[in-house]
């Protein structure tokens, strides 16, 4: 049978007078047929606020306990992509029963909140060592190296908007209105897939790729666009050509195609869309692109090149003249990903 409240503390009470004698844990323990831990634990509190009573409580106790706590912390560290539901099954392994919103409030506590992962390029050893080698080897560049880049990227824009999760504010049985709904269509609806290039001094050409990109296909882009765009941002007899590693672009015909035509690339790690900094033009293009709604393929087209020739100069200049940062950021990653 439990002991009511008032023999509880009369046994607190003998506990702290037995050990004002000079009596140890164990005497005590033994003494009064408490557990060692018991004792240990009524000796402490007495010291800490000088009574052995029971302390009004700010509230409900907590259901998670430290113990909980700890395993919650230790298992999302070492898993971040645990579920809720997971987490709350394992609590059931040292017999705590909560909801899952009590743990994902438990852990918003502890600074730990649930997020979208952010998508970055899968690195290898090989791709880390690159990027960390390039960032190292060019950080110290001057800043005219940079403004004498023709930085290149194709890129794919879609139709019907892009493919990023959206929210909306809606009333209940409202779902399925029209204003509330986001219209698909078979396969997509369509997209172009573009080629565009910049320098610091502005936007170059951009060019509609027709059908797949292929070596032959891609040469031909270079053919037409480049050395126009050079001429064009007025890049000194020095420019570099930057592209990244794609096969085609590496491909055996294109890089005796580059010898011949007399243009010099830009050594470049593979798997780095982030030391690119035309992937911040895609954005803007694309953002500008889908807020004018193109109803159809013949319409995208004509708004992306419209929207990139619309890019300031001043854009360009503050991307380049930014770049060492980035240089900053890999090496700071040791060769990781960095969040441009």
């Amino acid at each position: 049978m439990p002991r009511s409240k008032e023999i509880q503390e009369e046994m607190r009470t003998k506990v702290t007078e037995i050990y004002q004698t000079g009596k140890g844990y164990k005497a005590i323990s033994k003494a009064l047929g408490l557990q060692r831990t018991t004792v240990r634990a009524i000796i402490h509190k007495w010291r800490k606020h000088g009574t052995v009573v029971n302390l009004p409580r700010s509230g409900r106790p907590p259901k998670i306990t430290p113990r909980a706590q700890r395993q919650l912390i230790r298992e999302v560290t070492k898993d971040p992509r645990a579920t809720s539901k997971e987490l709350q099954a394992s609590l059931t392994s040292i017999k705590v029963s909560v909801h899952d919103s009590t743990i994902r409030k438990r852990l918003g506590k502890n600074g730990l909140h649930g997020r979208v992962p952010r998508r970055k390029p899968l690195l290898s050893k090989k791709n880390i060592k690159a990027r960390l080698n390039f960032a190292k080897k060019h950080l110290d560049d001057c800043q005219d190296f940079w403004e004498n880049i023709l930085w290149t990227d194709e890129t794919k824009v879609e139709l019907f908007g892009r493919c990023v999760s959206r929210y909306i504010w809606r009333k209940s049985n409202t779902a399925f209105h029209k204003k509330n709904i986001i219209p698909t269509v078979k396969y997509g609806g369509g997209s172009v897939m573009v080629w565009g290039c910049f320098a610091a001094s502005g936007p170059g050409r951009l060019a509609v790729i027709d059908g797949s990109m292929n070596s032959t296909v891609y040469q031909k882009v270079l053919k037409e666009n480049v050395r126009p765009s050079v001429h064009q941002l007025k890049l000194k007899p020095s420019w570099v050509l930057q592209q990244d590693n794609d096969p085609k672009h590496t491909s055996k015909s294109t890089s005796e195609w580059l010898k011949k035509n007399k243009m010099k690339t830009l050594e470049w790690p593979s798997q780095s869309p982030d030391l690119n900094p035309i992937e911040m033009l895609w954005h803007d293009l694309k953002k500008a692109v889908h807020a004018r709604k193109p109803s159809n393929k013949a319409e995208l087209q004509q708004f992306c090149k419209d929207e990139w020739a619309k890019i300031p100069p001043e854009r360009c200049k503050r991307l380049v003249a930014s770049y060492r940062k980035r240089l900053i950021a890999v090496i700071a990653a040791k060769g990781g990903p960095t969040s441009y």
